[in-house]
């Protein structure tokens, strides 16, 4: 039902979320595997978070960015999760206007986030292997901190602007949203104001986004990959690589997933492909990146044995 907001310019009061699945004999199967899911991400990268801050060993510029890393994966799986639980219970899946905005504006922030985090751990793994005597003068606590604070302040501005944008249109064609969260292209696709400009920003913003985080990330690992071939033992550039092989397996499983999901031509957008892939880099990858960071990383598998023998 579409309802009139005089407050806001739109018809719409709420939104219907299609969610996952229309099949009721998978809402309870989906609602345990979701459960476990989210639920694995939360202990993951909670004790992820725990873990680096409390062991003494772990207490470098990689394992800083690493909580950081954690935070955000715990942030948009956090700002999906909940709500994707609540469509598998619920006859009716809505979310209020103002909820779909604060939704839209925290999963963008997080998103938006660990693109420059990532892209920030790639510099600090460039510095370690092509600067190492001069690692720690470098990557100062000093600078780690701006580094962060830098991409918190920059995504939470660019996403509360294309937040704003977008729900000061009309909503005026439709309140069902065929997507399990409030993201911008199922959004968009239900205003039946100009979406030119809208379109554009969001557009200009996530190339921003995708194109000068990916360069830092491959500008540092195309220097990384130069200083470990001048390495003269295989077995020293064996571990100079390995240093660099958790980061490089989140790097590419992230974004893939986002290239395929914005980069895809717009006539050859579809709803239910958006949704899968959707899927993975809200709900799947969070849940991955404490595997990836553990299992992949001797440190922290050391770690974890000093905390199990105390």
């Amino acid at each position: 039902m579409i309802q009139l907001n005089d407050t806001t310019g739109s018809q719409v009061t709420e939104f219907i979320l299609m969610g996952i699945t229309n099949s009721p004999e998978l809402q309870g199967p989906l609602f345990v595997i979701f459960f476990l899911n989210y639920m694995t991400t939360v202990v993951g990268n909670l004790g992820l978070i725990i873990l680096t801050s409390v062991d003494s060993h772990l207490q470098t510029p990689m394992y800083f960015f690493l909580r950081h890393l954690a935070f955000v994966d715990i942030g948009y799986s956090t700002a999906v999760g909940p709500k994707t639980l609540m469509s598998f219970i619920v006859e009716k899946n809505t979310i209020s206007f103002h909820g779909c905005a604060a939704q839209l504006l925290f999963f963008g922030t997080f998103v938006a986030s660990e693109l420059f985090i990532l892209s920030a751990m790639a510099y600090d793994r460039y510095v370690a292997i092509c600067k190492p005597l001069l690692y720690m003068v470098i990557m100062s606590n000093r600078v780690c901190w701006i580094l962060v604070a830098i991409s918190y302040i920059y995504s939470i501005t660019v996403c509360l602007l294309a937040t704003i944008k977008i729900f000061h249109l009309s909503f005026c064609k439709s309140n069902i949203l065929r997507h399990f969260f409030c993201d911008s292209l199922p959004l968009l696709s239900i205003i039946c104001s100009n979406t030119n400009e809208i379109e554009l920003i969001i557009l200009i913003l996530s190339a921003i986004n995708l194109v000068s985080s990916l360069l830092i990330i491959l500008t540092s690992y195309m220097f990384i990959i130069v200083a470990i071939l001048r390495i003269n033992s295989s077995e020293g550039r064996h571990k100079a690589f390995s240093t660099c092989g958790s980061h490089l397996t989140g790097v590419a499983i992230f974004y893939g997933t986002l290239l395929f999901m914005y980069l895809q031509p717009h006539s050859s957008h579809s709803f239910d492909t958006d949704k899968m892939a959707s899927v993975f880099y809200t709900l799947v990858i969070p849940m991955l990146n404490p595997l990836i960071y553990s299992f992949r990383n001797k440190e922290v598998k050391d770690a974890l044995k000093r905390v199990f023998k105390k």
